[in-house]
């Protein structure tokens, strides 16, 4: 097999390993929204106790990254897809992070009666969720078209969490444990924005990688 066609079957398996780390953070953060709403203990704990696999896959994908780069020793457009898939990775692992986040806040929730809407806190999961998607997609399509639309589902994000901040501060706690589970549900809604603004650093990668520059659509 010649040396370039070697080097495109490998930068293959890179890109084939990013998407599965990015179904495997997409699973942890339906799973961890799954057991918050069914206030499904068990679940959660299962998002926690898999929370070394997103961690294993972008430690597999940085050591490879780093082995192209020694072997290889590209320039231009490939090097770039070699960093980029350094920082995706990076971006991907911390989402799944995130997915952690949510089901610990759900285990500190417990069975107990949830007293505030979740309705909020669904859509901006579906929102983020689909972000996460086209973020993933824009990246691994090279096209810029999608990178920037990200920007502006994520202004919808943004505005969700705005709603579920008012509709939590309207809220008036009876007793400690209501007090609680407003705090908890506060983390999630910053959880869920945060997930936001890590798939728009996706797309802002997918503009590096196809045009060069940096440029930040969160602006």
């Amino acid at each position: 097999m010649a040396i370039r066609e070697r080097f495109e079957v490998d930068l293959q398996k890179l890109q084939e390993l990013l998407m599965t780390l990015g179904k495997v953070t997409s699973k942890a953060l339906t799973e961890s929204m799954d057991a918050f709403v069914n206030k499904d203990i068990e679940k959660a704990l299962e998002v926690l106790e898999d929370d070394s696999i997103p961690d294993d896959l972008a430690e597999e994908i940085d050591d490879f990254a780093i082995l192209l780069l020694t072997r290889q020793q590209p320039v231009a457009v490939d090097l770039r897809k070699i960093v980029t898939s350094i920082k995706v990775a990076a971006t991907l692992e911390r989402m799944a992070d995130f997915a952690v986040n949510i089901a610990k806040a759900t285990i500190r929730i417990g069975n107990n009666e949830t007293m505030l809407p979740v309705d909020t806190l669904v859509e901006m999961h579906t929102k983020v969720q689909e972000m996460l998607k086209v973020s993933l997609q824009s990246y691994i399509e090279e096209d810029v078209a999608l990178a920037k639309q990200i920007a502006e589902m994520d202004d919808e994000v943004d505005d969700l969490f705005k709603k579920a901040s008012i509709e939590f501060a309207a809220e008036i706690p009876t007793d400690q444990d209501a007090l609680k589970q407003i705090v908890q549900f506060a983390y999630i809604a910053r959880h869920l924005e945060r997930l936001g603004d890590y798939s728009t650093n996706i797309g802002e990668n997918t503009l590096y990688l196809v045009k060069g520059k940096h440029y930040m659509l969160n602006d």
